[in-house]
């Protein structure tokens, strides 16, 4: 039975949140906590096997316990929690590079938490995260480490050159993916020959705030894909949040298309959805990358875009995943051409895809 942590300063919603998560068998509410000082005591004293951390709380809040486990590298596996988190897109992406592995919105009237819908999202959340093998605080890279991978990039870049043909990356991520992104996007050149379509796993409202936080880190340009949006090389698009996006070719020239089917492998935005797009499309190779994330979306999608497509499929190293579900799928299936680390995926992008 997995030990849970509840961190809440609303008593009426620390109950409702237990007795959510005590009516599934796998778990046990061990201890709550009412802010940050009380849940820092309890971590340095105890381990659980995940955390629910709210984000407004006296004393210290859900973001300064985050910093000060990092601070003190005490080990955790969080989720978020919090009112916050519908439009405080930026407090969330702040959380999650802070090391939470993963959200939830939580509705301002605790008896909107008593939904259906509300317990199933929060315990499929929770089970991913505590049976996630990678600790919140893992090992971040240091300036040296970087400063030596941007050298590596540009070397390959030089040898990146002489490859030919018109080619389009296509990513897949989930849960662990926008703090993962950061060590794949801002690698990459701006003069990179290939467009990048990304669908990050995340609900409406949120990808904007991603786009723009990952643009302001990069080289390439960056942005939340926009219904007609010209895909253009050294440019990166975003798929919106509770949207499908699609890669819709017309005329010679490819523009992105969004679509409202219902959800895939249980998600909306979903990677099938847009690795089939491009089976059709005048690309003469796709690069497809899958990383981080529970579940299996994008495995499908590439087994049919690889009956009509030249394709090279890279998936993140189990180690390196904050949840080795999607790679694992893609690995399994005998669709990988690569299996690398997090840290090495921008330059085996660049290898693919070439330099202007």
């Amino acid at each position: 039975m997995k030990k849970i942590l509840v961190v809440d300063d609303s008593a009426l919603m620390r109950r409702v949140l237990c007795d959510i998560i005590e009516s599934d068998d796998r778990f046990r509410v061990e201890d709550r906590a009412v802010n940050g000082v009380e849940a820092l005591d309890l971590l340095s004293r105890k381990t659980y096997d995940a955390v629910v951390l709210d984000v407004n709380m006296p004393q210290m809040n859900g973001l300064e316990l985050l910093k000060e486990l990092q601070k003190r590298k005490i080990s955790a596996r969080v989720m978020m929690a919090s009112t916050d988190t519908k439009e405080g897109a930026k407090t969330t992406l702040d959380a999650l590079e802070l090391g939470a592995l993963d959200f939830i919105h939580k509705p301002n009237n605790a008896m909107d938490c008593r939904t259906d819908s509300f317990k199933a999202r929060m315990m499929r959340i929770l089970a991913v995260v505590a049976e996630s093998k990678a600790p919140s605080f893992g090992r971040t890279f240091t300036m040296e480490e970087l400063k030596t991978s941007k050298k590596m990039v540009e070397l390959v870049s030089k040898h990146a050159s002489a490859v030919t043909g018109n080619r389009i990356v296509a990513l897949a991520s989930s849960t662990g993916g926008p703090k993962a992104l950061q060590s794949v996007i801002p690698r990459l050149p701006k003069n990179l020959k290939a467009p990048v379509m990304i669908v990050q796993h995340m609900p409406a409202g949120f990808t904007a705030s991603l786009a723009e936080r990952l643009d302001s880190l990069s080289e390439v340009h960056v942005k939340e894909a926009a219904e007609g949006d010209v895909i253009e090389a050294g440019t990166v698009y975003i798929a919106m949040g509770g949207r499908h996006m699609n890669v819709s070719t017309s005329g010679g020239r490819s523009t992105v298309h969004y679509t409202d089917e219902p959800t895939r492998e249980g998600v909306r935005p979903c990677a099938n959805y847009m690795y089939e797009s491009l089976m059709n499309s005048g690309y003469d190779q796709v690069v497809c990358v899958v990383m981080t994330g529970m579940g299996a979306d994008g495995t499908e999608g590439i087994i049919n875009l690889k009956t009509k497509k030249k394709i090279h499929v890279i998936a993140q190293e189990a180690s390196t995943c904050a949840v080795y579900g999607m790679p694992k799928s893609v690995v399994n299936a005998g669709l990988s051409d690569q299996v690398v680390p997090l840290d090495q995926i921008a330059q085996e992008i660049i290898m693919n895809v070439g330099v202007k």
